[in-house]
């Protein structure tokens, strides 16, 4: 699945247009590594977002769903950290 459906299905970022401008902003990594929007994303795979405000949050992906509802849409990935930096 394309990285940035991934991130509309799994909720992490609402809206599918905004997932794709974070990845071409650089605000999303796959693995560590940059990303482009098409980048195919599989089970075990550690997704990294960093907010504009410096917000960052790391997830392993655990499964990948063509849909989901909004409960579901959590049991998707697991959360490795959520931090806030103070600079």
């Amino acid at each position: 699945m394309r990285l940035d459906k991934y991130l509309k299905v799994s909720r992490l970022i609402k809206r599918r247009e905004l997932a794709k401008e974070f990845i071409e902003h650089g605000f999303v990594s796959v693995n560590e590594k940059d990303c482009k929007p098409s980048t195919e994303i599989k089970i075990g795979d550690k997704i990294t977002i960093t907010s504009p405000s410096k917000r960052k949050l790391s997830v392993l992906v655990k499964e990948i769903r063509m849909v989901s509802k909004i409960d579901d849409a959590s049991l998707m990935y697991d959360i490795l950290g959520d931090t806030e930096d103070e600079n």
